[in-house]
């Protein structure tokens, strides 16, 4: 088989679908990798390295995607390359189906199989495959670091001759993978922590990484699905809890933002009071910007200032760390591969759970079942 990673296209991104070190891996167990040329070069993996491990590197973007059994890529390609894919072939990537529907009806009328590296389930079996937490780990440190640089005051406490400075107080809201992250990089600078979730259960590891928990009393206590998201409230709940979440903002130097529920908009968290409300200074770092944003007052892709409060909705943050973000992105990748591939052909057995949530098309059909209650 023949295992093709294009270069990258879509603006912002930078990373790079598999890295020299699982090319070898794959080389190894007997497939034939293409790569094209400065597939990696963005996130410091150059030509030579594949070449090193046993990939032919090319020049010809159209052979690529012509003559794949498999493509890997980051974000969906283009419909263009990809109506140069033969049918059955097979493409996995970021495919975020319910919101590329274009694109998940192109690959169902090309009959091109799609996995959607975005769709893989939250259970103990796939962890080594979830590029989702990988991704959003890497989202939640990065998002610190922006708040920190950001911010026009020390993160931890200082004792100086001058006198004694207080240490940056952090609200972080979403306690997932990219809010723990948050909350540890955050915790680390020095500063002083404290974090909201819809979902209780969380409150132990918020706890353990020496952040406090915020609770709201009386929440509905089935607040999470059973992939481990956080589900919406109800339009009550939802009052408390910006009700609670506004007497925070007001003391917080820092809020950084990641709660998001799949296949819908990001819930509003921080309101236009909220806003109002906290002092000059302060920063907001949304990073459910892709998805709408979590604070009323964020644009995507840009760093706003309102009422002097300073509010960045950065897009792509997995992609400023471009080189350990290809790299656990490559893991993840190679983990589903050695799950589909068996003795040296893809097998589609969807009484699997992962086979059978991770793949959006096959032969002409839509699989998934994400989609299909929709």
């Amino acid at each position: 088989m023949i295992i093709a990673i294009p270069k990258e296209t879509a603006e912002r991104e930078k990373r790079v679908a598999l890295i020299p070190d699982t090319v070898s891996k794959l080389v190894d167990n007997g497939h034939d990798v293409w790569v094209e040329t400065n597939a990696g070069k963005s996130s410091s993996y150059l030509d030579g390295a594949y070449e090193t491990a046993g990939a032919k590197v090319i020049n010809d973007r159209a052979a690529l995607f012509s003559d794949a059994d498999i493509l890997i890529s980051i974000q969906p390609p283009a419909q263009e390359d990809l109506g140069k894919m033969k049918a059955e072939s097979i493409l996995i990537c970021l495919l975020w189906a319910l919101q590329n529907e274009d694109t998940v009806d192109f690959l169902k009328e090309k009959n091109i199989t799609a996995l959607g590296m975005d769709a893989i389930p939250r259970i103990s079996r796939a962890q080594s495959m979830d590029a989702l937490s990988s991704m959003s780990s890497i989202a939640g440190y990065k998002s610190a670091l922006i708040a920190a640089n950001e911010l026009d005051r020390y993160m931890p406490m200082m004792m100086t001759a001058a006198g004694t400075v207080a240490p940056a107080k952090v609200l972080v809201l979403g306690a997932g993978v990219a809010g723990l992250q948050a909350i540890a990089t955050a915790k680390r600078l020095g500063a002083k922590v404290e974090a909201f979730d819809i979902r209780p259960a969380v409150k132990e590891q918020v706890e353990s990484l020496g952040a406090s928990f915020v609770e709201i009393p009386d929440l509905n206590e089935e607040s999470e699905t059973e992939g481990g998201y956080a589900k919406e409230l109800a339009e009550d709940e939802q009052e408390r809890q910006r009700q609670v979440i506004h007497e925070h903002a007001k003391k917080s130097d820092i809020i950084i933002t990641t709660a998001l529920i799949p296949g819908k908009p990001a819930p509003l968290l921080v309101t236009k009071e909220m806003v109002e409300d906290m002092h000059a200074g302060a920063v907001v770092v949304d990073i459910a910007a892709e998805q709408g944003g979590n604070c009323a007052l964020t644009e995507a892709g840009e760093t706003t200032v309102k009422n002097e409060v300073k509010i960045i909705g950065p897009l792509n943050i997995p992609s400023m760390l471009a080189y350990h973000a290809s790299q656990l992105y490559s893991k993840n990748m190679l983990e589903l591969l050695n799950h589909l591939i068996k003795d040296g052909k893809p097998e589609f057995d969807f009484e699997d759970e992962i086979t059978l949530n991770t793949t959006i098309t096959h032969q002409g059909e839509i699989i998934s079942p994400m989609l299909k209650k929709e």
